[in-house]
């Protein structure tokens, strides 16, 4: 199974205010994301964090206080506030699944890989601010009420959303 989230802000005192989050503090706010992953999210699966994942400095404290208590493999796309990660860390994730593109990234896109083609774009960043158009959605914890979203909620996600504002009808 595969999960797909972002901005958890694990760490970021600041998210609480900045986001209203209803937390009393930031040791409350991590233990509940932390509680909600793993309720959802099983050893075998695979988590997508599209960005601003915590707020190290850097991959040690990442894993001793995070990533080591959730669930499941991991890979994480560089967002706004990802220093703990490498240099080499990747901003994009494309996979096909059962056919169909998805591509994630941090920052939402006007057009991404095969949008013609009606792929999915999956995002984060904007804290569920930024209106979605065609099929891209933000994937942000802020509008899941923590939880991440699993393959088969993108999918009914998308079955709701209209085409691609430049979808084209024949491949060329």
């Amino acid at each position: 199974m595969y999960w797909f989230t972002s901005d958890e802000h694990y760490g970021h005192a600041k998210i609480l205010q900045y986001c209203n989050r209803p937390f009393s503090s930031i040791e409350e706010h991590d233990q509940e994301l932390i509680d909600s992953f793993n309720s959802q999210v099983s050893k075998q699966d695979i988590t997508i964090h599209a960005g601003d994942f915590c707020w190290c400095n850097n991959y040690k404290d990442a894993h001793t206080y995070y990533i080591s208590k959730l669930n499941g493999t991991h890979i994480f796309l560089m967002g706004s506030h990802d220093h703990w990660l490498p240099d080499s860390t990747k901003y994009i994730y494309r996979k096909r699944f059962d056919g169909q593109l998805i591509v994630v990234c941090h920052y939402s896109m006007r057009v991404w890989e095969g949008s013609h083609y009606n792929s999915w774009h999956l995002y984060g960043h904007s804290h569920q601010y930024l209106e979605s158009f065609g099929k891209s959605f933000d994937i942000g914890v802020d509008g899941n009420y923590f939880y991440p979203y699993s393959l088969d909620d993108i999918k009914r996600i998308m079955s709701t959303k209209p085409d691609n504002f430049n979808l084209v009808k024949e491949k060329i």
